[in-house]
C-alpha cells in the first residue's frame, strides 16, 4: 500500500534507540509510551517517514511495517518461525505464484502468511494444525494481515496423516512438526513427481530422524541446514560484529519426490 497513512492501518513507530512500536491507528485513539502521549490523528493523513513528537518530546519516525516486523510482534500461540528462517524456507522450497502448498504445523501463522503471499492470488495453501487454539491464533494473525482470510487459504484441525485418504494434488509441502517423518507415506501419496518437501526441525536429533526416513517413502536430493544472522555495528570510527546474534532457531531439511519407475 503507498500513500497516506488511513484509520485502520498498522503502523511502526521508531524512536531514536531505534526501538520499535507496532499499533493500529483509529480516529480519536492515542497511544501512551513511556515519554508521554501520541495521538493517533496526528498519524492519520501523514506519509511513511513522517517525524512526530509525543507530549514529553520524543521523536518517533513512522513506517507501514514489513512483514518481518508484523511476524515479531504478533500475538503468539505458538513460537513463530522467525524472518531469517521464512525467506530461506519460500527460497529453497520454489513457493512460486500458482503453487499448490501443502502446510503442516499452523502454529501462530508466521509461515501461512508467507506462503500465502509466494503463491499470489492463483496458488492455494492447505494448512493444518492439531490444537484448536494454535489454528484460532493463527486465523486471527492472518485476517489481521491480510484484512480478511484469503480466499485461497484453508485452515484443517487436524492430523496432517488425514490427507492422504483426499484426492488432492499438491506441488510443496512444508512441515512445522515435532515428527515430520510420520506422515511421509500419505505425503508421497498426494505430492506430484518433482514435489518439494521442507520441514522445520530445532534438534540434530529430529533431523537425523527424518533424513534417514526420506529415501525410504521416495524422496532425493535431501539437505539439511540452518540460517544464521549477524548484525554489523557501523560507525564512522570502527565497524564490527554486534554483541548479539539471532543463532540457532531450527533446521531446514529439503527434500524431492522421485516418480515411479517405468
Amino acid at each position: 500500500m503507498t500513500g497516506p497513512i488511513e484509520a485502520g492501518e498498522r503502523v511502526l513507530l521508531i524512536d531514536q534507540r531505534d526501538r520499535t512500536y507496532l499499533l493500529t491507528v483509529h480516529v480519536g485513539g492515542t497511544y501512551h509510551t513511556h515519554s508521554g502521549t501520541l495521538s493517533h490523528d496526528a498519524l492519520i493523513g501523514k506519509p511513511e517517514g513522517t517525524r512526530l513528537e509525543t507530549s514529553q518530546g520524543m521523536v518517533l519516525v513512522m513506517f507501514r511495517p514489513r512483514f518481518a516486523d508484523y511476524v515479531l510482534k504478533m500475538p503468539r500461540g505458538a513460537q513463530v518461525v522467525y524472518p531469517k528462517d521464512l525467506g530461506p524456507i519460500v527460497t529453497f522450497t520454489d513457493i512460486h505464484p500458482g503453487a499448490r502448498v501443502l502446510e503442516a504445523g499452523t502454529g501462530s501463522g508466521a509461515l501461512t502468511i508467507a506462503l500465502l503471499r509466494a503463491v499470489g492470488d492463483h496458488g492455494r495453501v492447505v494448512s493444518y494444525e492439531l490444537r484448536s487454539e494454535h489454528r484460532d491464533r493463527a486465523a486471527q494473525n492472518v485476517e489481521a494481515f491480510f484484512g480478511k482470510l484469503p480466499d485461497n487459504l484453508e485452515l484443517r484441525e487436524g492430523d496432517v496423516g488425514e490427507i492422504g485418504a483426499t484426492a488432492e494434488r499438491f506441488d510443496r509441502a512444508v512441515l512445522d512438526l515435532a515428527e515430520p517423518w510420520a506422515p511421509l507415506g500419505a505425503l508421497a501419496g498426494v505430492l506430484d513427481p518433482g514435489a518439494v518437501v521442507c520441514a522445520y526441525l530445532p534438534t540434530t536429533v529430529q533431523v537425523q530422524q527424518l533424513v534417514l526416513a526420506l529415501p525410504q517413502a521416495g524422496f532425493v536430493h535431501i539437505e539439511s541446514f540452518e540460517i544464521m544472522k549477524r548484525g554489523w555495528h557501523v560507525t564512522e570510527r570502527s565497524v564490527r560484529p554486534d554483541h548479539r546474534m539471532v543463532g540457532h532457531t531450527g533446521f531446514l531439511t529439503i527434500g524431492r519426490r522421485v516418480g515411479s519407475s517405468d
